[in-house]
């Protein structure tokens, strides 16, 4: 499969990630004990899918944002981080503000994720943490779905916002009191349901390996490993 340079997808939201927004970014996760907590949880989660997904020793961190996921990734001493962003400005700030043995490790690229500017099946797995929740509708979903599976030898690694949860029913019950108000405005996070989305998993080339969720039955966070077929 051709990858889609030629016409990549932009999302409206992406054009926000400028410098200033970049740097807000990177701080937000150290923004008081609440997000520290949280932060550590994402932490764990990701550890966890890696091994899962069996420690793969190439891995493209996509959208690596500001190099949250770069200490992580490089818990294993043999592993070659590829971290590729649609933001110059995500990635400048990345290298600023990690750790430079951490930096030392990693080769950045500015590429976006509909149209990753390598060749098929380059790298053992790709890892992307708070992307697919900005994305609404099912075929741009899809068509990055199939980009993964087209540059991934073996594996994904993704997180995205799910119902059957406390906090998804929560968000719903906010969203039809803003939609009754007259007060709905552009959207740019997204709550999908799980069959869904494990749907367009299996139409894009995957299965399910892992599901983990960062509350059981309360947050609408959830990881999963995919494995090809």
């Amino acid at each position: 499969m051709d990858n889609q340079a030629d016409n990549p997808i932009e999302l409206p939201f992406s054009a926000k990630y400028d410098r200033s927004h970049a740097e807000q970014y990177y701080n937000k996760h150290r923004d008081g004990l609440a997000r520290r907590l949280s932060n550590w949880r994402d932490m764990q989660l990701a550890r966890r899918a890696l091994s899962i997904a069996g420690d793969p020793t190439l891995v493209l961190d996509l959208p690596c944002g500001a190099g949250r996921f770069w200490p992580v990734l490089a818990e294993h001493p043999g592993r070659v981080i590829v971290a590729a962003d649609n933001s110059a400005d995500m990635l400048e700030v990345a290298r600023a503000t990690q750790a430079p043995e951490i930096v030392a490790r990693v080769r950045t690229m500015q590429t976006s994720a509909f149209a990753i500017d390598l060749p098929a099946e380059s790298v053992d797995s790709i890892f992307c943490m708070r992307l697919l929740h900005h994305i609404g509708e099912s075929e741009n979903r899809l068509a990055m779905l199939r980009e993964f599976h087209r540059v991934s030898r073996d594996s994904v690694i993704l997180s995205l916002w799910v119902d059957g949860n406390y906090m998804a029913w929560k968000r719903k019950r906010l969203e039809a009191r803003r939609n009754t108000a007259g007060r709905k405005s552009y959207q740019n996070r997204f709550v999908l349901p799980a069959r869904l989305v494990e749907r367009e998993f299996a139409d894009a080339g995957f299965r399910v390996a892992a599901r983990l969720d960062f509350l059981p039955l309360h947050s609408m966070w959830r990881v999963y490993v995919l494995n090809k077929i």
